[in-house]
């Protein structure tokens, strides 16, 4: 009986693989028919074709929701597909429209509004699909924007931190007293979160890279914003919450986009990374180091939110960020074979430890109950 449970939960897994795949292809097909396909409609006909494909997705989807009884995408893969699909059709809408206006298809603002589009759907709904489709796009139009304005690699660091710290904070919000009672599903706050977390291993990723500087940087509005509404979120959430963990939750990307910033503004004159003088040592020991750490402490926020995509994203990018460097930055000083040496020697010890203290505290939690 046991062994028939697994086997039906790694069917169920392929056929929501099955089912999303197919959904993104559809969609980013109905996007490119868009694209290439519809000149011979005059432009108001496109875009009430596509507006109409889209509409019916919307409501077939939950339609298809209403009838079965089921609004939990986990219970229903091909609820969370069709959602997904629904999504997806609306950026269709948005670049018909585009170009029935005459607005160029690489303008950044487009993916925008369709990131926007797909939140507001996911939290009308109550979809999970939605919701990582609206975070994906509409951090790719911030991230698009802000370096595109910049003009600089500071630009792309900035922002993708930025993100990190906006995105954390509204996941956090999630479980504050705020939005406690607004029946949100729990995977709208691990969504957030991962998403979070995963920029700001990006940034920090990029920021660690030796030949980055802020040549040419430039402040613009779209960053301006992106901080004043990562500055209102933390106080909102750290309003929200009364635990020493979440408010520790909130730091951590704070403290990556102030460091990560300063790796980028730090020029320590690398050219050639077989020729470093001190300062640029000191600046690539800093930039692994904060690295390593930030890494762990989002593998140990996994388990502390119960979420093992957050701790495998962690371990996933220590590992591609420890390859990179080996290559790119240690491969003249020490070989790529006695770095992973040194960091995984590193990373077991510290496991060791921490699994020594989990299980002294279990012990003296047992001790002590009655």
């Amino acid at each position: 009986m046991i062994r028939a449970r697994y086997v039906a939960v790694r069917r169920f897994s392929l056929v929501r693989l099955l089912l999303v795949l197919g959904a993104a292809f559809v969609g980013v097909g109905l996007i490119w028919v868009v694209a290439t396909n519809l000149d011979r409609l005059a432009p108001l006909a496109r875009f009430l074709l596509v507006a109409a494909i889209w509409l019916s997705l919307l409501v077939g989807s939950e339609v298809l929701a209403a009838r079965r009884g089921i609004g939990d995408e986990r219970r229903s893969p091909a609820l969370g597909a069709a959602r997904l699909l629904a999504a997806l059709a609306f950026g269709a809408v948005v670049f018909q429209a585009a170009q029935s206006l005459q607005v160029p298809a690489y303008e950044p603002r487009l993916l925008g509004v369709w990131g926007l589009g797909a939140l507001v759907q996911a939290y009308a709904v109550r979809g999970l699909m939605p919701l990582l489709l609206g975070i994906g796009v509409a951090s790719g139009w911030y991230v698009w924007q802000v370096a595109e304005s910049a003009d600089s690699a500071l630009g792309f660091v900035a922002a993708v931190l930025t993100g990190g710290v906006v995105i954390s904070a509204l996941a956090l919000l999630h479980r504050s007293s705020w939005l406690r009672g607004a029946g949100l599903p729990r995977s709208f706050e691990v969504a957030w979160r991962e998403a979070g977390a995963l920029l700001v291993l990006v940034g920090l990723f990029a920021a660690a890279l030796p030949h980055l500087d802020a040549h040419g940087f430039r402040w613009s509005a779209s960053l301006v914003a992106g901080l004043a509404l990562g500055a209102v979120s933390m106080a909102a959430a750290v309003a929200g919450v009364d635990d020493r963990w979440s408010r520790l939750e909130l730091l951590v990307p704070v403290v990556a986009l102030v460091i990560g910033s300063g790796l980028v503004l730090w020029d320590a004159g690398i050219e050639d990374v077989r020729y470093l003088s001190g300062a640029a040592y000191a600046k690539v020991v800093v930039g692994v180091l904060v690295y390593l750490a930030t890494a762990a402490w989002f593998a140990v926020l996994g388990v502390l939110r119960d979420s093992t995509r957050l701790t495998v994203i962690a371990a996933l990018a220590l590992v591609v960020f420890t390859t990179v460097q080996a290559f790119a930055v240690f491969a003249p000083i020490v070989s790529g074979a006695t770095l992973f040496l040194v960091v995984g020697g590193v990373l077991v010890v510290s496991g060791f430890t921490v699994d020594r203290g989990r299980r002294q505290l279990t012990r003296a939690v047992e001790a002590g109950a009655p």
